[in-house]
């Protein structure tokens, strides 16, 4: 069980903690406007109207999973690489708890054996034309009870490892791994990491998004996060935000 003594003896970092709320980004978000620290974090049992990517609604039912927000302050030409820092922890998570075949799906979702076991939201929070910092969410499957179309697409840590879970130790051990590769945010070597570990380079995919539909060869990556996609015609597209699937074969 998570609770707020049970975390104040594992995290050295601020944090709030709520055993149910609407969204931790939001939360974190109004809290980083009355100028919380870099590396401060919100954390909650239950996530009644968490956001995905397009303003997708994910419920994370109570006692099953993490749902964290943190908040960063990079400098704003780092800012795009925040939703790095993330997916590199939960990848660095899943590790040390012995589980193979990780990969990355660009921009960020983390899988196993092509499972999502994880994802992650960075919402940039602006005052007029400042960038007050980025908050990251994360939602992270323990033991989710994955039914219908979800055991297809889906998985959890538990079904992943065969150690023993302890919620707030993954909390704590994310945090450290976060405070590491926020350290080295304006480095090539995040950069490198993160697309050393990408599992979509070589796909044949599909990109969707606002009005827009990709079909080509995932190629590269550029030194901003761009996904480089070679299209039928031979020109490469730069896609900066979209969700991918895989092409179906014919």
């Amino acid at each position: 069980m998570l609770s707020h003594q049970l975390l104040a003896s594992h995290l050295s970092y601020p944090f709030q903690y709520f055993e149910s709320v609407d969204s931790t980004n939001d939360i974190a978000q109004e809290w980083l406007r009355k100028g919380a620290d870099s590396l401060s974090l919100v954390i909650a049992d239950e996530q009644r109207k968490g956001r995905g990517r397009r303003g997708r609604i994910w419920y994370t039912p109570p006692n099953v999973a993490l749902a964290v927000s943190v908040i960063l302050k990079p400098r704003i030409d780092c800012a795009s690489r925040v939703s790095m820092v993330g997916a590199l922890a939960v990848y660095d998570l899943c590790q040390s708890l012995n589980i193979d075949n990780i990969g990355i799906k660009w921009p960020n979702d983390v899988q196993v054996k092509g499972k999502k076991i994880s994802g992650i939201l960075p919402e940039a929070v602006w005052d007029s034309d400042k960038l007050l910092g980025v908050v990251l969410g994360m939602g992270i499957n323990v033991r989710n009870s994955l039914q219908g179309e979800l055991v297809d697409i889906a998985t959890t840590l538990n079904d992943e490892t065969e150690l023993e879970l302890n919620r707030v130790d993954l909390i704590a051990y994310l945090m450290k791994r976060i405070d590491y590769w926020y350290g080295l945010i304006a480095k090539d070597d995040l950069h490198h990491t993160w697309k050393s570990r990408l599992n979509t380079i070589g796909q044949e995919v599909v990109i969707t998004g606002a009005n827009v539909r990709i079909v080509g060869q995932a190629v590269d990556i550029d030194e901003n996060g761009g996904l480089l996609i070679k299209t039928a015609d031979g020109s490469i597209q730069t896609v900066l935000a979209g969700d991918v699937s895989l092409r179906p074969k014919t």
